[in-house]
């Protein structure tokens, strides 16, 4: 390992102790951005603040510095944030100027701990950048994966969901009474596909027409399942079809289609062991082959 120059390790530290400490007496000075405690943003910040995690312990600086960089981001960017929140579920509770927050936290935090590394390791300080944007998009993959993971659980739960809806409306209840009996008989009610549910009777009791409530749980969830979903309700609701019966067939049709991308799947699945199954029928080949070319090339059949 080569050595360190002692200068230029003091000069980066100081450097990075003046920066944090500028960036505290910052935040300080302004004061932090208010905790949410309504709504569906407080009720997942006080659940993530339960749990124990690194959430926890950045949480008050990451108000503070939300509070400080509010209001300076271009006015175009905090829809999309909004948006690609509310696919998620209001992970954590973050609101806009929070995920913003944490995009710049975690750049410096990144970009702070691979000058260390390049400092003791002799690498171009250059690739520091790279460190910096990669920390800056990192909160934003976590938010995608979570949305995704979402989306993914509220599809393959629909059916189920839908074909007891169905039964309930058959049995003589109404739309929002048959939600809110699945919603009560749900075994796990932390699951994505009950909380938007929960989301929708809560915009019901509110006074929100169904519409707006099925137009908001399609914002929500961005897939072609619920958007279908939503559209043959409101198809029916204005054509004065049987509810009952048109869910009972959404639900057949969502279940054909799953059986038909496992197929699909099952073919591409088949096609993807045709490499792997080769270089094993090749190393087989190899390992019975190899001692007869080896005692043919030592003369080994040879008479004595």
């Amino acid at each position: 390992m080569t050595e360190v120059n002692p200068a230029l390790l003091l000069g980066a530290s100081c450097a990075i102790l003046a920066g944090l400490f500028g960036l505290t007496f910052e935040l300080v000075r302004k004061g932090p951005a208010r905790r949410p405690v309504l709504g569906n943003r407080g009720l997942k910040r006080a659940q993530a603040l339960r749990r124990p995690g690194l959430f926890t312990l950045v949480e008050p600086a990451l108000r503070y510095l939300a509070a400080r960089l509010s209001g300076l981001w271009p006015g175009f960017l905090l829809p999309r944030v909004g948006r690609a929140l509310t696919e998620s579920g209001d992970h954590l509770g973050l609101s806009e100027d929070e995920l913003i927050a944490a995009s710049a936290l975690s750049a410096i935090g990144c970009g702070a701990l691979w000058l260390t590394v390049c400092i003791l390791t002799d690498l171009p300080v250059t690739s520091v950048a790279a460190a910096f944007l990669l920390g800056a998009f990192l909160p934003w993959f976590r938010l995608r994966a979570v949305a995704q993971d979402r989306a993914k659980s509220v599809t393959r739960s629909l059916p189920g969901v839908i074909e007891l809806a169905a039964m309930c409306m058959g049995a003589g209840l109404d739309f929002p009474s048959s939600l809110r009996r699945v919603v009560e008989s749900a075994a796990q009610p932390e699951e994505p596909i009950v909380e938007e549910l929960q989301r929708v009777l809560q915009e019901l009791d509110l006074g929100c027409t169904r519409r707006s409530a099925m137009h908001g749980l399609a914002a929500r969830v961005p897939s072609d399942e619920v958007r279908e979903l939503v559209n043959s309700v409101l198809q029916a609701e204005d054509k004065g079809s049987p509810l009952a019966r048109v869910l009972t067939i959404q639900a057949q049709t969502l279940r054909l289609r799953r059986s038909v991308a496992a197929e699909e799947m099952a073919s591409e699945a088949a096609l993807m062991l045709v490499g792997p199954m080769t270089l094993i029928f090749l190393c087989v080949i190899v390992l019975l082959l190899a001692p007869v070319a080896v005692r043919v090339m030592t003369g080994g059949f040879g008479s004595p």
